[in-house]
């Protein structure tokens, strides 16, 4: 790929979804090379329909080229749990009940899946064993 070779894609929505992530798409091509122009064009927490533009970027083709897997990964993966835990919200709506996330997450994304979670409405229980206390019975 030659060196001047200029790029400009959309991040678009495949589904209707809720919209997590996008901070980390920016980052992630901003730290592969800071020439990258990412512009939002709708905000985590945002339920969007199918076709829906989330991000136009701009810039250097190659680096766009190098973070795109990674930045779409991790918008789709965070854009699907927090599309599944409003839907879960939505479900109990009214009944005073709370949906609540575990300590069990994929290694090394806890604190982007949490935070998904939280973006799609639901509440953040806690990071790890050693910050509150779970008392369960699991031996029925």
């Amino acid at each position: 790929m030659p060196k001047a070779a200029r790029a400009r894609a959309a991040m678009v929505a495949r589904q209707a979804c809720v919209v997590a992530g996008l901070s980390l798409a920016r980052s992630v091509f901003l730290t592969i090379d800071p020439e990258i122009a990412f512009t939002d064009r709708a905000s985590d927490g945002d339920r969007v329909a199918a076709g829906a533009v989330l991000a136009v970027i701009e810039g250097p083709a190659g680096p766009i080229l190098t973070g795109e897997r990674v930045a779409l990964n991790l918008v789709q993966r965070l854009s699907g749990i927090a599309t599944l835990t409003r839907a879960y919200v939505d479900a109990i709506a009214g009944t005073g009940a709370c949906v609540s996330d575990t300590r069990k997450t994929t290694p090394g994304l806890r604190v982007f899946e949490k935070y998904a979670v939280h973006v799609g409405g639901g509440r953040n229980h806690r990071m790890g064993l050693y910050d509150a206390i779970l008392i369960e019975d699991n031996h029925r």
